[in-house]
C-alpha cells in the first residue's frame, strides 16, 4: 500500500488521505452503474494507492452504493476513514423528500450501518437540512449517537453560516461538504471563512464540476433523464456549456504551461486554497485515480495563484449549479 499525505479536517481529529474517493459514481447519479466486481476492484485499488477516505450516502441508488462500499472496504474497514449521508425520505427507492426527524435519523443510522457491514461511521454528514427540523435537535441527535460509539463525528452538506454555526454550538461540526470548485465557488463567500473561524474541515463535492471540468463536456453532450442528475442541472444545458466554454479554454492553457492535465489543475488550485480541503472526487476508473493523485504533487507559486484568480475573474460562470428542487434545500 502506498502512503499518501495526509490533511486534518479542522480540529475534528479526523486525519485523512489529501484526496478521498467520491464512490457514487460507481453506482449512481452520472449514467449507468459500472459492473460490480469492477466497481469493488477500483475501490480496493484506491486504498492500494494510499486513500483511506471514502464518501457514499443512503441515496446513492438508493441503498446500493452503501451495500458496494461496504463489501469492497471489508477487509480493511479499521484502517480508513467511512463518510456517509443521511436526510432525505426515500420511498420504493425514489426520494419524495427531507427527513432529519430524529428518530428517523437513528433508524436509517442503523440500516446504513447493516449496509456498510460496519460496527459504526467514521463521519455522519446531514445530506440536506430539513426546514421543519431545527438543526439544534439535528445535532442533539448525532451527539447521542457519537455518545453511543455508532458514528464518530457528524457534518452538514449544502449548509450556510447560520446553520454551521447553531449546529456548532450543540456539539463540535467536524466537516462540511458543500459543492466547491472552478465553476462553483459560493463557499469562498462566508463558509469557508466560517470553517476556518470554527476549525472545521470542508470537503468539496463535484471538485471537477460534476465531470464538466475533464474538459470532456460539449455543448452537444447528451444526459439521460433517467440515469444522470446533469440532466436536470440548468449548467449542463447546451447553452450554458456552450457559454462556460471559456473556462475549459482557460484550464487547458494552464495544464499545458504546467505539463499537466486540467483534472489535476482543477485539484490542485482547491487543495491551494486552504489546508483543510479535502476534495473527494468521483472516480470510477483505476486510471481516474492514478491521474487525480498527480494533483496532490502539483503546487502553484503565490504569483500563479494571483495570476490565476486575475484570469478566472473575467469569467462568468452561466446557469444554476442544481435544480431549483435541490437548490431550495441548500443555503448558499
Amino acid at each position: 500500500m502506498f502512503s499518501l499525505k495526509k490533511r486534518k479536517l479542522g480540529n475534528s481529529g479526523l486525519e485523512v488521505s489529501t484526496l478521498g474517493l467520491g464512490a457514487m459514481n460507481l453506482s449512481f447519479g452520472t449514467g449507468p452503474a459500472i459492473e460490480k466486481k469492477e466497481a469493488i476492484s477500483v475501490i480496493q485499488y484506491a486504498y492500494e494507492k494510499g486513500i483511506n477516505f471514502f464518501d457514499t450516502a443512503e441515496a446513492y441508488g438508493p441503498y446500493i452504493n452503501e451495500e458496494l462500499l461496504g463489501e469492497a472496504v471489508a477487509p480493511f474497514r479499521k484502517d480508513i476513514i467511512l463518510a456517509s449521508k443521511f436526510g432525505f425520505q426515500l420511498e420504493n427507492k425514489s426520494i419524495t423528500g427531507v427527513n432529519s426527524r430524529p428518530e428517523h435519523i437513528k433508524l436509517v443510522l442503523e440500516s446504513s450501518l447493516r449496509r456498510l457491514r460496519a460496527d459504526y461511521i467514521d463521519l455522519y454528514y446531514q445530506h440536506r437540512v430539513d426546514p421543519n427540523i431545527p438543526i439544534e435537535d439535528v445535532a442533539g441527535t448525532l451527539k447521542d449517537m457519537i455518545l453511543e460509539g455508532k458514528i464518530g463525528h457528524y457534518g452538514l452538506s449544502e449548509v450556510g453560516v447560520q446553520t454551521i454555526r447553531r449546529a456548532h454550538k450543540v456539539h463540535p461540526v467536524s466537516a462540511i461538504q458543500n459543492q466547491y470548485s472552478l465553476w462553483a465557488r459560493e463557499p469562498e463567500n462566508a463558509v469557508l471563512p466560517l470553517c476556518e473561524e470554527l476549525g472545521i474541515g470542508f470537503v468539496p463535492w463535484g471538485p471537477l464540476g460534476t465531470g464538466f471540468l475533464t474538459g470532456t463536456i460539449r455543448a452537444e453532450t447528451e444526459f439521460n433523464s433517467e440515469s444522470d442528475l446533469r440532466a436536470s442541472f440548468p449548467r449542463f444545458t447546451p447553452e450554458a456549456i456552450k457559454a462556460n466554454m471559456p473556462l475549459i479554454e482557460w484550464l487547458f492553457k494552464v495544464a499545458k504551461l504546467k505539463e499537466s492535465s486540467p483534472v489535476q489543475i482543477a485539484l490542485a488550485w482547491l487543495l491551494a486554497q486552504k489546508p483543510f480541503i479535502v476534495p473527494i472526487p468521483g472516480m470510477d476508473k483505476k486510471e481516474f485515480i492514478e491521474e487525480n493523485l498527480k494533483s496532490i504533487h502539483l503546487e502553484f507559486s503565490i504569483q500563479e495563484l494571483k495570476e490565476m484568480e486575475e484570469a478566472l475573474s473575467h469569467i462568468k460562470i452561466q446557469g444554476a449549479r442544481l435544480n431549483e428542487g435541490l437548490l431550495a434545500l441548500s443555503e448558499d
